[in-house]
């Protein structure tokens, strides 16, 4: 299954970003696999709706759930129209976020 994840950084190593909307980078990983890709997050810079922008460019890529530190109200709504759970983590690399993912330890965020 594809997830994206909130990143510092474009590869698994890198560190897991707190923030959803304007998180530098977003690391889309096949769970089943490991492999990943990296795109830059396009509403980084923007001055205003970052988190539906994100959310909007995470399901256009094909995401079926979302990893990140901490998410807003409107880009969760997007994200729970498009049936894309989210899963808080703390500070972590996102290979440790994807595994916690994998082991069950991340439970979906209740929508707000």
């Amino acid at each position: 299954m594809k997830i994206a994840v909130t990143a510092e950084g474009n590869n698994l190593d890198s560190a897991l970003c707190p923030i959803f909307g304007r998180c530098p980078v977003f690391v889309f990983v096949e769970t089943d696999t490991m492999a990943f890709d990296a795109a830059p997050n396009p509403a980084a810079g923007t001055r205003g709706g970052a988190g539906i922008r994100a959310a909007n460019f995470v399901v256009a890529q094909g995401a079926k759930a979302v990893i990140t530190g901490n998410v807003g109200p409107n880009a969760q709504r997007v994200l729970h129209t498009a049936s894309l759970p989210v899963h808080l983590a703390g500070a972590a690399t996102v290979r440790q976020a994807v595994e916690a993912y994998k082991a069950g330890s991340l439970a979906p965020m209740p929508l707000s």
